[in-house]
């Protein structure tokens, strides 16, 4: 582990040193992606600094202990500090995903139900979107598609934060868990019978990827499509072409964007969704290939798989992976989300613990 940390130890001072010289400064990309790096490094190296002290400092309470029993006491305070220190470290140095510091793209997709499936997906937009203001972060829409009675059809949108400064707090390792198929059973608006009914949503979170060096496209794969951007039930909202469809044809991953006034902020907006399509979906295959004893418990390489039930009448909220229930879904969908996010990360942690070291 020596040698492991002891990399990691350089390479937070020599980030140190080139955020520390103007000139990293004149490539704001550059800086922000170290500055990245450097929050993250920040914490660890300051919990090796700590460890190697209480270990120091142990090894002199024991030794003037043997001479003078009244340094005991203080040797098992510190033995205590030292666990306590022990167990910080691990769980800092537990693998992680490299987009944790990441800001995040949520895209949410109506499902089976219709109209109160599209409604639903409503709902969890606002879920999000009161959960990110809690906590200071900045949502937009990137593209969208509403209904007649205010749902959406489908909808993508950013979450960004406005510090790097806690890798632990950054939007996509935070939200990364929700991706899944979202079900909710309650009456419907459309529903005049008073029947409960039970329909689904579709959530992908992925890093909103800034660097467009992190995944490799070629032009020559790339069809772009240009049409006229539309609003609720077909109204036309635009009168040129100015919504962008991309395909990328190897893999077939389609992503559009109608919502910015012209066609080049649109395919820039396009592009960028695309960007982090394709670093999941490279993710997503290489965790298919992984043994299945490397894959979290709460991660899900199958977009299908229903991840968490909304029971309005019950006022429940159950999650399938990892057993949590509560009786709160009135306040989880006004944007208290952390406890519920907690367990999914605690689970997470508890998982990639047990297999340090696994090839």
């Amino acid at each position: 582990m020596a040698e492991g940390t002891d990399a990691l130890i350089a390479e937070h001072a020599q980030i140190e040193r080139r955020l520390a010289d103007p000139a990293t400064h004149g490539d704001a990309l550059l800086a922000r992606r170290l500055g990245r790096r450097y929050a993250e490094l920040s914490p660890i190296v300051a919990a090796l600094d700590q460890h190697a002290r209480l270990i120091g400092d142990l090894a002199t309470a024991k030794e003037l202990a043997e001479e003078d029993r009244s340094f005991e006491s203080e040797a098992v305070s510190l033995a205590a500090e030292l666990n306590a220190s022990t167990e910080k470290l691990t769980r800092l140095l537990a693998p992680r995903d490299p987009h944790d510091s990441a800001d995040a793209i949520i895209e949410i997709k109506s499902g089976e139900g219709g109209e109160e499936s599209a409604l639903f997906a409503g709902d969890l937009v606002k879920m999000y979107s009161r959960y990110a203001e809690n906590r200071g972060w900045k949502v937009e829409v990137l593209d969208s598609q509403e209904t007649d009675l205010g749902g959406y059809k489908s909808i993508a949108m950013t979450i960004k934060s406005p510090s790097t400064s806690n890798p632990d707090a950054m939007p996509y390792g935070v939200l990364k868990f929700e991706g899944g198929v979202h079900r909710v059973q309650r009456v419907p608006v459309t529903e005049s019978q008073g029947r409960i009914h039970t329909s689904a949503a579709g959530v992908l979170v992925m890093p909103d990827i800034d660097d467009d060096t992190a995944v490799e496209i070629d032009e020559n794969d790339l069809r772009v499509d240009v049409y006229r951007s539309s609003g609720p039930g077909g109204q036309g909202v635009n009168t040129t072409d100015s919504a962008v469809r991309i395909t990328h044809l190897p893999t077939g991953t389609v992503v559009s964007c109608q919502n910015e006034r012209s066609q080049l902020q649109n395919k820039e907006t396009a592009m960028r969704m695309l960007r982090a399509r394709l670093v999941t979906l490279a993710e997503e295959q290489a965790a298919t290939a992984a043994s299945a004893a490397r894959r979290s418990q709460v991660r899900t390489v199958d977009r299908s798989e229903r991840i968490r039930t909304y029971n309005y009448p019950e006022n429940r909220i159950a999650d399938h992976r990892i057993g949590f229930k509560a009786h709160n879904l009135d306040l989880v969908l006004n944007g208290e989300l952390q406890p519920l996010l907690d367990a999914l990360h605690e689970a997470d942690l508890a998982d990639r613990l047990e297999h340090v070291g696994e090839a």
